[in-house]
This record gives C-alpha cells, structure tokens and sequence, in this order.
C-alpha cells in the first residue's frame, strides 16, 4: 500500500454515461470528483459503432466518439479522470464515514461519497469470429441497434423473455427474425412465447445453436447446427443479435452491498442510493430494465444530487 492515503469528497467508479455524467454534475456541485475509469474506458458503449438514439447528436455519432465528448464535459468542470481499476471496497456503515477503497490492488483512497457506474457486461457466445464482429453486425441490444437493420434479415440468439421481446421489437423494423433457440423449448413466459408465434415474419429454430458468425467486416450469415441432428446449414443475414443475459459488474460488492439474485445492486425506491450510507450506484449496474446510454446518464445525474444533498446533510 502507498504511504499517504487520499481524501476525497466524491469517488466515481466506472466511465460510461452514467459515470460521466454523475462527474459533470458532481464537478459542478464542487465536490471535487476523482473517476476511476476501469479497464474499458467509456465503458459497453464503446462497442458500438454507431449511436443515433442520444439527444443532442442530430447526425449520430459513434460510441468512443460520445464518451470522449462526455469525459471533456466532465473535465471541463474540474473532474479528475484517471485510469485504474477498483479491486476492493471496505465502506463504512455510518452515516457520515469514510469509505476506503484499493485502486489496482496498491492505492488506498478515503471517500466521503461514492457513486458506483460500473455496468454490466453483455454475455456473448464465445465464438472468435462472433468476437471480431462486435460492431459490424453483432450486438447485444435490439433497441440500440436494431434500427440500422431496417428491412433487413436478422437472427436472435436466445430463449428467454429478453430474447422474445428484442425479436419482437426487431420484426416491426426487419424484414424478416430468426430466434435461435438452443433447447426444444423457449424459456420465456407464455405471454411473450404467444407473441412470438403470432408474429407473421418471426420465425423458431429450436435445437439450433450458431457454429460461426460468417462475414469479414460485416455479418453476411452464420452457419448454425442442429444440436441433435448435427446437420448444418447457412442462414444469409446481416444482422445478429445475442439476448442470452447480461452480468452486473458487482463481484468486488458481493457482501458489502445489497443485490439481487443475479447481481444488480439494488437502491432505494426512486434514488440511486444503496443500502450503504453515502453509497450511490447509477447506470446498468443497477438498471437490468432499460440499459439505455440516456437512462444511464440519467440515473448519473440522480446518483450526483444524491451524493451532494448526503453531504450537506451532514453539515
């Protein structure tokens, strides 16, 4: 550990949108943010190479190019960007305490307030050619994407309730959806396996499981097998969709702060705070609902009033 210990008044863990902007409005409250980036700087939204559903961007613009235009904004203001990564927490159940945390596993710093922004990651197959074709087909979110696949063939990948409502959502823009289903059956609720089967240019594959993403920049098709036949075919789209979940990055939380079954930190009633006193948490780390870049910039902004009306309160 280093020597001297840092006091802040406002630590912000992770740099998507929801930490970029709990800095611009933490900045401007003066409270003096330090942001640790994490290892993925800008965080999921950097994946994606074309953004056209965040206001103010009347002409698109891409993923990284966004979260470079909201870490200027927020250093404008005085926050103090910094790339590392939070490897432990030891917070403080008092009202009023100092939380202490271990920045790459040597630097300790003391924090009168922390916001938690550190997302969740989206789960992929696992397929190299999949892997080298994030951002030029595949994706991981219908809503954000499914747009520039307008008249298009598309697949989904998934069984879940998830799955059935980005397939739905993607056949009121594509031509034709594909669900890959890798079981006999779909997990999904009845309600949501009925609008599937009610959807005209929706269409099932079950027992079916992608063996390569082909294409090589662009999503031409992929090559999917029956898992109990093990035939094989092509099917020619240009666009996949993977909705097979997402995982909250909260394993450094686990028994410190309260979550879910499946991780996501939970907060109290419509405020971003969590269970710990002067503990914050906005973005996808705690939103498994919307996982929208303007929801989690929105839940940036609560997670900043939050952390500033806690500290007045203590004066």
């Amino acid at each position: 550990m280093s020597n001297t210990i840092e006091r802040i008044k406002c630590l912000i863990i992770g740099s998507g949108p929801a930490g970029y902007t709990a800095a611009i409005y933490a900045s401007r409250a003066d409270l003096k943010p330090v942001m640790y980036t994490g290892m993925q700087m800008g965080g999921q939204l950097t994946t994606t190479t074309e953004v056209d559903n965040f206001p103010g961007y009347p002409e698109g613009t891409d993923g990284t190019a966004m979260m470079e235009d909201l870490k200027k904004q927020a250093e404008r203001f005085g926050t103090e960007v910094r790339f590392g990564m939070v490897t432990s927490v030891n917070f403080s159940n008092e009202v009023g305490g100092i939380h202490k945390v271990t920045v790459d596993e040597t630097t300790e710093i003391e924090a009168e307030t922390v916001i938690i922004s550190t997302g969740a990651t989206a789960k992929y197959l696992g397929l190299e050619s999949e892997q080298r074709l994030i951002g030029g087909g595949v994706s991981a979110c219908a809503t954000c994407d499914g747009f520039f696949y307008k008249g298009q063939d598309v697949v989904v990948v998934g069984a879940g309730d998830t799955a059935a409502e980005e397939a739905t959502y993607l056949s009121n823009i594509c031509n034709k959806v594909t669900m890959l289903v890798r079981k006999d059956y779909m997990r999904a609720s009845k309600a949501m396996q009925h609008r599937v089967k009610n959807t005209p240019n929706l269409e099932v594959m079950y027992n079916t499981e992608i063996d390569e993403v082909l294409g090589e920049n662009v999503v031409e098709g992929v090559r999917v097998v029956n898992n109990k036949t093990g035939e094989k075919q092509v099917v020619k789209v240009t666009g996949v969709f993977i909705a097979i979940g997402h995982k909250p990055n909260t394993d450094i939380f686990k028994g410190v702060l309260d979550m879910d079954e499946t991780g996501y930190l939970i907060t109290e009633g419509k405020s971003t705070k969590t269970n710990v006193p002067g503990v914050f948490a906005a973005g996808d780390v705690q939103d498994k609902e919307y996982r929208q870049a303007v929801t989690a910039a929105g839940t940036g902004c609560m997670a900043a009033l939050d952390a500033e009306r806690y500290l007045g309160a203590l004066l």
